[in-house]
This record gives C-alpha cells, structure tokens and sequence, in this order.
C-alpha cells in the first residue's frame, strides 16, 4: 500500500456549522491512492504546537489530484487547523489504515452519525461509481442538529441514492435516532452495511445488522499520535479477546470482529 507525505496546498475553506469545517487540499499523491474509508494524518501547526500530527478521514478526493476533510473543533489541533487560509502549506501523511471493503454485487445501507458522515460521502461515491446502479441502496444521516447535517447534504443528493435523515433535535427529518431509521426502514434484502459513527450508535447498528443476518462494516474513532502503529495509542480490544491496532487494523472492520462494550 503506497503512503505519502506531501505539503499540501490549502485550496479552500469552508465553514459550515458553528464549529464544522471543511478543507479542500492539493495533494495528488495521498489523492490519487487513497481509498473510501482511509485516513490521513495532518500536522495541524508550525512547530511544536502542536506536537502531534491528528487523524481525519478523507472525506472525499477528486480527479484534479485533491482532496477533502471535514472537521469540528475540539481542541487545540483542530482549533489551529481551522485558522489556516488558502494557499497555505501543510503537512499531510497518507493515506492510512484499512478502508472499506466495497461489495458491488449486494445492495448497500451507508449509515453515518455526527462527524461519522464525513467519510461516507467518498463510500457512496465510489460505490454507485463501480456499481453503476444504486437505486435499491440506502443513505441513513444522524446528527444532533440540522446544521450538522444540511451542509453537505446536497453532495449526498447528488449521488442518487435515497435518503433519509435524523436529528436528535427535530430539526430535520426522523426527531430521534438514526438507528430507529434502520430498524423501521424496509431495507433491500441481502444488503450490506456500512457505518460509521460514535461507539453507541455503531454498536446499535451491529445489534440491528446481527438481528438481520447482514453482514456489516463500521468505521471507529480512535485518538492516535502516529497513525501506523508504533504509539498503540488506538489500541482496542477485539472480539476474542486479543488487541487490535485502529490505526493498521482498521478503521473499517467487521463489526463482529470487535467488542462493543455499550
């Protein structure tokens, strides 16, 4: 698997919600590899501020060599990484970890939560890019606001794919749960599933896809200092009992490989 590291050249800056933030990055080499599902590190600073470099999810790449993330702030990284402006340098590593495994003989329900849409965008593309048809297939969107969501929802409707939305507050579509969506949605039968989300929602999700017999596909959050496996910061523990590395191992696995512990 080819990894790179490029400085790349801020292209845009988007600001969406109060806190969310997209930014669109030159960067044909990670680009031009990375797959659905896979991750870049960015070193968000000049310097030692911060010292770390901090994981995002490619949120989707383009054929011009380019490349986006989608963002919150939460802290000082990100804080940082929200200030920079176009046509400035930063350092980006990738792409990382394991992305996911796209079935393009099955249906597909693509269920984000919170910043978990982020990488979901680039899935659904790619998927209606090697499937060709996707009008059996399923798009489920959970946030807690509609802010949170409608942003990017019209790079979502663009694909073609039906979907539906929730919002904790009401705001917009399903008042409650993108897990109740799933459990009430008439799925497409023998489809696949794909998640991606905070830890109580894709352990629902693997609930649900259990009860259902189908087979499914999550995308955890982990925090890492490195990224390919030498800090084991991102350690969690698997199904059996053993431990696995998210930033080698994942982020995408089976979901019956791991322990949900919720």
């Amino acid at each position: 698997m080819s990894q790179y590291q490029e400085k790349a050249i801020v292209a845009k800056v988007e600001q969406f919600a109060n806190k969310n933030f997209r930014l669109t990055l030159d960067c044909p080499q990670i680009s031009g590899c990375a797959t659905p599902g896979q991750f870049v590190m960015i070193k968000a600073g000049k310097g030692n501020d911060p010292l770390l470099r901090r994981p995002f999810s490619i949120h989707q790449t383009t054929g011009e060599g380019r490349l986006q993330v989608f963002f919150k702030v939460v802290g000082r990284g990100t804080e940082l990484l929200s200030q920079v402006r176009v046509h400035q340098e930063i350092s980006v590593l990738g792409p990382l970890g394991r992305g996911f495994r796209i079935n393009k003989l099955a249906p597909a329900v693509i269920i984000g939560g919170g910043l978990g849409i982020a990488p979901l965008l680039f899935l659904a593309k790619e998927y209606c890019r090697v499937k060709k048809n996707c009008c059996e297939d399923l798009i489920l969107l959970g946030a807690r606001e509609k802010m949170e969501i409608e942003p990017i929802l019209g790079d979502f409707q663009q694909i073609g794919i039906k979907i539906f939305t929730a919002t904790d507050d009401g705001t917009l579509g399903h008042h409650g749960f993108v897990t109740q969506i799933m459990q009430s949605a008439v799925l497409p039968a023998g489809c696949t599933v794909y998640a991606c989300g905070p830890e109580p929602m894709l352990a629902g999700v693997s609930k649900i896809a259990r009860s259902l017999k189908l087979p499914c596909q999550v995308s955890v959050e982990s925090v890492m200092a490195c990224g390919m496996g030498a800090c084991l910061g991102c350690t969690r523990v698997a199904k059996d009992g053993t431990y696995t590395h998210v930033c080698l191992n994942g982020p995408v696995y089976d979901a019956e490989e791991l322990q949900w512990n919720i």
